[in-house]
């Protein structure tokens, strides 16, 4: 069953140092809140897995000094520009990369997901990436139809997977909409942690109208109602990115000193003013 949590804090405490971490895409439902909880708890040693690509949440988190490792196809902030401590992190060494592909993350994925070792990846035959994944395996078609070498990608199975969503029900089924990265997610991840705008009496699993979009219960491990849990960051058809907001995040943590006053303001500050 879904353990029912009081709010985003205690959420944050299922997060453990060294977790493997995923982290969906910020055209996704992204956790913003339980990402600042997180920080607060000083959680370290994280190796961040992007699904396949993320931005401020994890540019936060490796300020912070919460990130030892990052698994990912991209982090950026879009519109705003590059991700300031992402981008330092990987110029001072201290954080190490591991350079992936979107279609490889999603495939690695899908491979605990079906409850296979590894599974097969024909599009980036060629890429020079190859030349840096040990764990990628390039073998000939092993059914010799003739259709050339295939890649073997292992499969990636999270610790911890963080989402956010704007409902769930009593019995912690959660609406996911289209956004079906986050199935994925859930199906790979060990414990799956969600903070939700809404949670409403009535199944959404009753509903032919729900679900279809609805990820069940017994994949979540806890949930916390979070209104406003996207922010600065959109959440579709519910409210849009404050875009001022995170080019100011962009602009100040370009340097170790600006980012450090951020975070005080709008993560440890935002604490101290709700306790």
């Amino acid at each position: 069953m879904t353990n029912y949590l009081n709010d985003v804090e205690e959420l944050a405490s299922h997060v453990p140092d060294g977790a493997l971490l995923a982290l969906p895409p910020e055209y996704s439902f992204v956790p913003m809140a339980l990402v600042r909880a997180i920080i607060r708890r000083g959680v370290k040693g994280l190796h961040i897995l992007t699904v396949p690509i993320n931005g401020l949440a994890a540019d936060m988190l490796i300020g912070a000094g919460c990130v030892k490792t990052v698994e990912c196809a991209a982090v950026s902030l879009g519109e705003a520009g590059p991700a300031p401590r992402f981008g330092a992190a990987v110029e001072s060494g201290s954080i190490k990369i591991i350079d992936s592909t979107c279609p490889a993350i999603h495939t690695g994925l899908q491979a605990t997901e079906k409850g296979v070792p590894f599974m097969p990846l024909a599009g980036i035959i060629g890429s020079d990436l190859l030349k840096y994944r040990d764990d990628w395996k390039v073998v000939d078609d092993p059914m010799g139809q003739g259709n050339g070498r295939i890649v073997l990608i292992p499969a990636i199975n999270p610790d911890v997977a963080i989402i956010h969503s704007p409902l769930a029900d009593r019995d912690g089924n959660v609406w996911i909409g289209r956004r079906r990265e986050l199935a994925t997610i859930a199906h790979a991840a060990k414990t799956l942690l969600v903070t939700v705008e809404k949670i409403q009496d009535e199944s959404l699993l009753a509903s032919e109208a729900t679900a279809a979009a609805t990820l069940p219960g017994f994949y979540v491990t806890a949930l916390a109602q979070a209104e406003m849990g996207a922010k600065p960051l959109g959440l579709v058809e519910h409210y849009a990115a404050d875009t001022d907001e995170i080019a100011t995040y962009a602009r100040e943590a370009r340097t170790e000193e600006g980012f450090n006053a951020y975070m005080q303001r709008n993560v440890f500050g935002a604490q101290e003013a709700a306790e």
